[in-house]
């Protein structure tokens, strides 16, 4: 059985008629065809921030990207580094 996949959309409006509309959880999820702590998880993901809730499949939160950008950063810089103290020790050597 293949995993279902809903769109960004699909999930805002799901979170909107549970929490504008005052439809029950239970109610929604067997209107929509989901599993209730599916629906349950959606409206909490809104809750603790709307603006980037649901950021689809392959994306990242800001945050996230931020975090993966500055571990590529590092990764840079100790490779310098690294370079660096081979150089070092290179020269070191040579001027004895």
């Amino acid at each position: 059985m293949e995993r279902r996949k809903f769109t960004r959309e699909f999930k805002l409006e799901a979170v909107k008629l549970v929490r504008d509309r005052g439809v029950t959880v239970a109610q929604a999820a067997r209107d929509l065809g989901v599993h209730g702590t599916v629906l349950r998880r959606w409206v909490q993901e809104c809750a603790a921030d709307s603006q980037q809730a649901f950021p689809g499949q392959g994306q990242m939160k800001p945050d996230q990207l931020e975090i993966e950008r500055l571990r590529r950063e590092v990764a840079k810089l100790k490779a310098e580094r690294d370079i660096l103290k081979k150089a070092a020790a290179y020269f070191a050597k040579e001027s004895l």
